[in-house]
């Protein structure tokens, strides 16, 4: 039996292990002869098929173009030629993923937006109550409480990790109030509860009777902050209604350009910003969300911008914090995203693992981003509550100067903020 015949079989085996099989064709075929020239094993095929994929993604020229364009620096015997291309194109990558990447103003080609069909009310033996699932000692972590109150989204952000936890069915949970009152309270202790880990938080309105349910549970329990997470501008309901004081509305924002390239069918940057100006004017207190910052050409000028107009749009007594992330991605949805190889720069970067096993930027390029939006709200830095949501405490140290020794610390100090801020205004 042949070389070529026993690769061959082996081929057909391990390319069953990569996303092969979603190459066009053409690409298919170029990939299959190389990985025959060179006799890859399963890693670097895998590895070689990642990347066909990202280049893809990023609008990039792909393998084959790479390789023909350097075939006279692959000499010698064949696994001399592997180490070289492997070593060289791993360097082409190392380069893209380290540049700013540069995006169209057009944006990227969306995801299928899911059917409406899909929602449903069931009752559940699911625990809707729960923890901040990055809670640690390894990074500075405020102890947010979690409420899913609905699981999945209808949004299409690119970085999503919701993607990866539920199937293409958003259930609303049947049993949401009965299971409000279920959660242990002291009423002597404050608490921060957010309802935008399993969803957005207000992209489906009072579906259901979801956020009056959520509300009347607030209005209950006046020691806790209830916030509602959100990229949209679904506020009719809290225009409509009174709202307790404890609650508290935010928003995540973004640059125009990465909303239209990585926040599919979320709310433009103009109305999240409208929508968080109608909220306040109601007498709601607003909250925003840098997270994820994203590292692109342009990126030194268009996060100040958002943070000129957020201060010349609102008073510092009518938001309770802002908040600063990363790019953060667990594994699964990197494997996720390549297999959907939808247009997209999202994994265009250096991935580097944080504490927690997860991949992010270095700590040296978050400082700088960080530092850059810090700046950028001079006139706000001992008015509003600022953090880092995830970091460790040097990258705190060396944005803020300072950070919390304990999770517990930095819990009270945030909270004591808020409602101090909450009781002044109130009664003024």
């Amino acid at each position: 039996m042949s070389n070529k015949t026993n690769y061959n079989d082996k081929f057909a085996k391990i390319s069953k292990n990569t996303a092969f099989d979603r190459l066009p064709v053409a690409k298919q075929e170029f990939m299959k002869e190389l990985a025959f020239r060179f006799k890859m094993s399963q890693q670097e095929l895998r590895q070689v098929v990642e990347i066909e994929r990202d280049l893809a993604m990023w609008g990039e020229p792909g393998v084959q173009t790479f390789y023909q364009s350097n075939a006279t620096q692959f000499s010698g015997a064949a696994n001399e030629q592997k180490k070289l291309f492997l070593d060289k194109i791993n360097q082409h990558m190392d380069a893209l993923r380290h540049a700013e990447k540069v995006y169209s103003i057009a944006g990227s080609n969306r995801p299928k937006k899911r059917e409406k069909s899909q929602i449903v009310q069931e009752k559940s033996e699911k625990k809707i109550y729960g923890k901040c699932p990055v809670a640690s000692p390894k990074t500075v972590c405020c102890n947010l409480r979690t409420i899913d109150a609905v699981e999945n989204c209808i949004f299409g952000c690119s970085y999503c990790t919701i993607q990866t936890f539920y199937t293409d069915r958003i259930i609303f949970d049947e049993e949401l109030r009965e299971k409000l009152q279920n959660i242990p309270i002291e009423p002597n202790r404050k608490y921060h509860f957010g309802t935008g880990q399993s969803s957005d938080s207000l992209a489906w309105g009072n579906r259901f009777d979801n956020l009056k349910i959520l509300c009347d549970w607030a209005e209950q329990n006046p020691n806790i902050l209830l916030e509602f997470k959100t990229k949209s501008d679904n506020v009719q309901f809290f225009i409509e209604n009174e709202i307790p004081p404890n609650i508290l509305c935010t928003w995540s924002l973004n640059p125009q350009i990465i909303i239209d390239n990585e926040e599919h069918f979320t709310a433009s940057l103009e109305n999240r910003i409208n929508a968080a100006r109608r909220v306040a004017d109601k007498g709601i207190k607003v909250g925003f969300h840098f997270h994820p910052m994203i590292y692109y050409a342009g990126w030194e000028e268009a996060y100040p911008e958002i943070a000129q107009e957020i201060t010349e749009r609102f008073a510092p007594e009518e938001v309770l914090f802002i908040s600063f992330g990363s790019v953060t991605f667990i594994k699964p949805v990197i494997k996720k995203i390549r297999n959907l190889g939808l247009p997209g720069k999202i994994l265009q970067m250096p991935l580097i693992p944080d504490p927690h096993g997860k991949y992010t930027y270095s700590d040296d390029l978050k400082v700088k981003m960080f530092s850059r939006h810090y700046e950028a709200f001079a006139q706000w830095q001992e008015k509003v509550f600022f953090y880092l949501c995830m970091e460790k405490a040097e990258i705190w140290q060396r944005t803020f100067g300072r950070y919390y020794p304990t999770n517990e610390l930095f819990e009270e100090t945030m909270l004591t903020a808020c409602f101090g801020k909450i009781q002044r205004y109130q009664s003024a």
